[in-house]
């Protein structure tokens, strides 16, 4: 999917932050994007300032995620492609992690990503190919404190995305994988700001650069994108010459 243009991208969560950032970075390489959210009129409003779509979507819904991807492919035609983007925050000691709510976030950020895989396989297989990228995090790649049970959870997207990969490479499917580091979203109650240290060498990048990473997952099917702690490098988000 080297050219973007005219190809049709459903994102979840797309209504803000980096699901938004991804909207917008699509629409302006020619993509037909559709956008699903909780917030159905939040998506409707900011898929309009970019002539995209928006469309209610809960994810934990098997329902849910029929029907807004039922509605894409009604208005248009075909699905090349899917950001699993949709996903909660949970930071906290393990030994204070609450167990309903860590199931709550397995439901939300694995067993709904994977669902939303399984209910576009069938649109896909009939075209002969599409494209899926999962959002993942960079916590999966390290073991800091207080994110363990989101890192967890992010860590069984990752190998969901892997097997994935290999079990639809013969339909024409390519599964790739997109692990930000710390982005300045409203995600986890806007506990990063643009620009802020947090550690030594760990500057928080912008939903709109790891947006641009998730095009470039898009265009080139590559397994994973772990994209590099510190301060942004624009060139990571270009598709490679060659």
């Amino acid at each position: 999917m080297a050219g973007i243009k005219g190809k049709v991208i459903a994102i979840s969560g797309g209504a803000r932050g980096i699901g938004e950032a991804t909207a917008k970075a699509l629409a302006a390489a020619g993509a037909k994007v559709a956008v699903g959210d909780l917030d159905a009129e939040l998506a409707s409003q900011s898929a309009q300032s970019y002539g995209g779509i928006g469309l209610p979507l809960d994810v934990t819904s098997a329902e849910s995620f029929a029907a807004f991807l039922d509605k894409v492919e009604a208005e248009y035609g075909r699905i090349d492609g899917l950001v699993n983007n949709a996903g909660v925050a949970l930071h906290a000691m393990l030994d204070e992690v609450d167990l309903a709510e860590f199931t709550e976030l397995l439901q939300l950020n694995v067993v709904s990503a994977l669902g939303m895989m399984q209910a576009v396989l069938p649109a896909m297989r009939e075209q002969g190919g599409g494209r899926i990228v999962n959002v993942s995090s960079g916590t999966t790649r390290m073991a800091p404190p207080t994110v363990g049970a989101y890192a967890a959870a992010k860590a069984a997207l990752n190998m969901l995305g892997e097997v994935a990969r290999k079990e639809w490479a013969a339909d024409g499917i390519v599964v790739s994988t997109v692990l930000p580091s710390l982005t300045a979203t409203e995600f986890g109650g806007g506990m990063y700001k643009l620009g802020d240290e947090i550690i030594p060498g760990f500057f928080v990048q912008s939903a709109d650069y790891v947006g641009r990473v998730i095009v470039r997952a898009l265009r080139t099917g590559e397994e994973f994108l772990d994209i590099p702690h510190g301060a942004e490098q624009p060139e990571f988000a270009e598709v490679p010459a060659g």
